[in-house]
């Protein structure tokens, strides 16, 4: 145990104990919490996902509980100073539900947007989009998971009829032949992971990382490919080009389990080795062996990650991946297959019941009919009554304030400020809506521009479940109530309905019940009679939670879904038999190379991505305020080759610029021989002037909605 696992001396408490998750990435970390007379201790678990294990984050996790900066009191902004002070709850959601009125009354149902996370658990993003369409009458609702999953979520939905980021369980990673990691940096991102990884090689596997970056990960690496941003789909072609040559394609399970695979061999036809390193820059020979080692393995897995996937041709990318892996064989051979490693939390869990714009409960499409009729019965609520569907993140947060966008904003569990792509301009759409609202445990960037700002539980403080990678749906379990003065989001979105609920309509219904106690009634606060909901509006969907209870998760380590009755089994494993498609048979995709959404230039030359570091998370709102975690990253910096720093008269250490057509972010310089001469990288946790997402590309792909944040043209100056 290390001194930051503690939190600050509470004396006087009963000691207790919980069995609980990480409350990080989603790995999701088995963890113990115990607290006593001096306070909150972290301790690791024996959970099937980290086997005792778990990283730095993890172990501070307890210091933001009775963090100093935390809030326990709603703020109000002052008209008068523009400040933002204390109020009572009653004041605030006041505040909130007169500026909702007032703004729905003049522009309609749609002026009103809510944005949500990929950390909240599934019973809190069940009922944020069902508070948007039913308790709002809003079509406008996405979340920060739109930056993180989409164009993986929807390459798999293409292909396999379904979305779940892993189709069979972690620990099949440790048992692969060959493991295939595009764009992934699990040591840095989810370090646990790793023991899998090390598993792997021990047991003679081989280890092939793509990535522009030597990262921790692919230093591990038996061969490391180091492709320009941007062409991972042009090295996916050619290595399914070379597999077609040399014969390793699986001419049975194309018949029998795929449709579409000509397109996809005239496509990749084109794609010859030599073609794809004149573009990629990854040698010819280091394709040629990648290419055997997953055509030649008997157990092979491809995964995909953020890398390939934030780009404006993410799908057709990811699509790529998994084309390969259908044309030799892969999906829902045991010990094989494709999957992609989700980042967030709850990631998994929160784009299958209701923050997606299109999507309704159990991955339903919310412009399907079967599907609104369904949850509409479940609602209690007519079909009718349900808005369409809206639009995602970016194209929501650029629209705010705007003549035909929403004027109002409800933010649960996001920063975009620090966050969202081109995040200069979506801070002035911020600023100009008529009121921002925004509910967290700290005041993040986006709170501190919020005309109300609500105090929220922490993960220790509430009970709930989440999915992880994997698909197992877990348990997190409350520590301890949450201190005075501060309510759980649950018990925010059900104060909300019900208030806007008297206040638009104060007589009794022609049942006798008033409004307000309808909507008291539709929005639980109690996460378990919300999950129990959550079940019933699932049942039946792609992401069939119907047959998971708490009790059987407690039971069995989490359940995977889909499950669809208590007695039932569970899927650990997905495709053995079948694809989640009408004729139980995998897509094939024909997609081609093409350049990123913005090409260097005189003006800006060189290449620009963006990433993580090992001790700090998302947009850094929660880790840069642990002492532990600061002193490790405690600020951004920008990667730079030795070579390209001594053409440009940078040392390391050196303040320097880096400036897109979009805005510029300021840090020290970092030398390393780890990136490549052409390209610049910088960690995306940090605000102010090294706010790296002032820099990236605002770009979206047409299919997913996910932005370009991996790649844009700059130029680096010493500042």
């Amino acid at each position: 145990m290390t001194d930051g696992a503690r939190s600050a001396t509470r004396p006087g408490f009963t000691p207790r104990e919980v069995a609980t998750h990480c409350p990080y990435c989603a790995l999701q970390c088995g963890m113990t919490l115990r607290e006593d007379d001096t306070g909150v201790t972290v301790h690791p678990r024996q959970f099937p996902t980290n086997r005792g294990g778990l990283c730095q984050k993890g172990w501070t996790a307890a210091e933001l509980l009775d963090h100093p900066e935390r809030l326990t009191t709603p703020l109000l902004r002052d008209a008068a100073s523009g400040e933002l002070r204390p109020a009572s709850w009653d004041a605030a959601l006041d505040r909130i539900v007169t500026g909702i009125r007032a703004i729905q009354d003049d522009a309609g149902s749609d002026a009103v947007a809510v944005f949500g996370g990929g950390g909240l658990t599934n019973e809190k993003a069940y009922a944020l989009g069902k508070f948007a369409r039913i308790g709002l009458r809003t079509r406008h609702i996405d979340y920060n998971g739109r930056f993180c999953m989409s164009s993986a979520a929807a390459a798999g939905m293409r292909a396999f009829g379904i979305d779940r980021g892993l189709p069979f369980p972690l620990a099949d990673l440790g048992r692969a032949d060959t493991l295939l990691l595009v764009g992934a940096n699990p040591a840095e991102t989810m370090p646990p992971l790793m023991r899998w990884l090390t598993e792997q090689r021990r047991n003679g596997g081989q280890l092939i990382v793509v990535d522009p970056r030597v990262t921790a990960t692919a230093r591990q690496a038996d061969l490391h490919l180091q492709p320009l941003p941007g062409t991972d789909l042009a090295v996916a072609n050619a290595l399914l080009h070379i597999a077609l040559t040399e014969g390793w394609v699986d001419r049975t399970y194309v018949a029998e389990r795929t449709s579409g695979f000509e397109a996809v061999r005239r496509t990749v036809a084109a794609w010859w080795p030599a073609r794809a390193e004149q573009l990629s820059g990854v040698p010819v020979a280091d394709l040629e062996a990648t290419a055997r080692a997953l055509g030649t393995g008997g157990r092979v897995i491809i995964l995909t990650a953020r890398g390939a996937e934030q780009h404006a041709k993410g799908v057709d990318t990811v699509t790529a991946y998994v084309n390969l892996a259908l044309a030799l064989g892969l999906p829902g051979r045991d010990g094989s297959g494709y999957g992609c490693l989700t980042g967030q939390g709850n990631g998994q869990g929160g784009r299958e019941h209701g923050q997606k714009a299109d999507q309704l409960p159990g991955y339903r499409k919310i412009d399907d009919p079967a599907a609104r009729e369904h949850v509409a019965e479940v609602w209690g609520v007519t079909a009718d009554e349900l808005p369409g569907p809206g639009v995602p993140a970016y194209q929501l947060l650029d629209s705010l304030g705007t003549p035909d966008g929403p004027r109002g904003l409800l933010v649960f569990g996001s920063n975009p400020v620090v966050s969202a792509p081109r995040a200069t301009r979506i801070e002035r759409r911020l600023r100009d809506l008529d009121l921002l609202v925004v509910a967290d445990l700290l005041l993040s960037e986006t709170a501190a521009l919020a005309d109300v700002v609500l105090p929220t539980a922490q993960w220790a403080e509430e009970d709930g479940t989440m999915t992880n990678l994997e698909g197992r749906v877990l348990r997190r379990r409350a520590l301890r109530p949450p201190p005075p003065g501060v309510r759980t989001d649950l018990a925010i979105i059900a104060d909300l309905a019900t208030r806007l609920a008297a206040a638009e309509a104060p007589a009794a219904t022609p049942g006798g019940a008033r409004p307000e106690a309808l909507a008291a009634a539709r929005f639980p606060a109690d996460p378990a009679t919300v999950f129990a909901e959550l079940r019933r509006a699932s049942a039946g969907g792609a992401a069939d939670y119907a047959g998971i209870s708490w009790a059987r998760i407690d039971d069995h380590d989490g359940v995977y879904w889909p499950c669809r009755t208590e007695d039932g089994p569970d899927t650990p494993r997905l495709f053995a038999e079948r694809f989640a498609t009408p004729d139980g048979r995998a897509r094939f995709h024909s997609v081609d190379h093409r350049p990123a959404a913005e090409e260097v230039c005189a003006t800006y030359p060189l290449h620009f991505t963006t990433g993580r570091v090992l001790t700090q998370y998302q947009s850094g709102t929660q880790t840069r305020r642990v002492p532990a975690l600061r002193r490790a990253s405690p600020e951004a910096f920008v990667e730079l080759h030795p070579d390209l720093a001594a053409r440009l008269g940078i040392d390391d250490g050196d303040p320097v610029r880096v400036t897109s057509r979009r805005g510029e972010l300021r840090a020290p310089a970092r030398l390393s021989t780890g990136i490549r001469p052409d390209t610049v990288f910088a960690p995306f946790h940090y605000p102010g002037a090294g706010r790296a997402n002032a820099v990236t590309n605002d770009a979206v792909d047409p299919i997913s909605g996910m932005p370009e944040f991996k790649i844009c043209a700059v130029r680096v100056e010493r500042a």
